[in-house]
């Protein structure tokens, strides 16, 4: 797989995503459910902690990405939904130094919403991976 960074402006490498990315010569794509601060039990954890559940989203981001024989470098779309985008911001640089060691900076949206399907839910992470 070769990845291509497209940025016709500089300001967003700088904040760990790329505008845009050209990805050829892959063979898999794997497309990941919303992730969310679930235990695997399938109960919500951390509630009202917005750091403990972007840290347990990522992990279950990776737990699939893992089952699929990829990890995060394999990450070229992120979408990130949060009820309080302002305490997100406060807690983003977990999530962008995760993305850093793995070496991947990829297209990403974030979008404040009303609530996320469970309730107490903050942040939840859905991403699309190529190997």
């Amino acid at each position: 797989m070769q990845r291509t960074a497209v940025n016709p402006v500089a300001w967003s490498v700088e904040m760990g995503f790329n505008q845009g990315e050209l990805v050829s010569g892959h063979s898999r794509t794997l497309y990941c459910s919303g992730q969310t601060a679930m235990n695997s039990d399938g109960s919500p954890a951390h509630p009202d902690d917005m750091g403990g559940q972007l840290r347990l989203s990522v992990e279950n981001l990776v737990a699939v990405l893992g089952e699929a024989s990829m990890s995060l470098s394999n990450l070229v779309r992120l979408n990130v939904y949060t009820t309080d985008v302002d305490l997100l911001f406060q807690h983003y640089g977990e999530l962008a130094s995760r993305l850093g060691a793995a070496g991947v900076a990829p297209t990403t949206t974030m979008l404040g919403v009303t609530r996320l399907a469970i309730p107490g839910q903050l942040v939840e992470l859905e991403g699309t991976a190529v190997a």
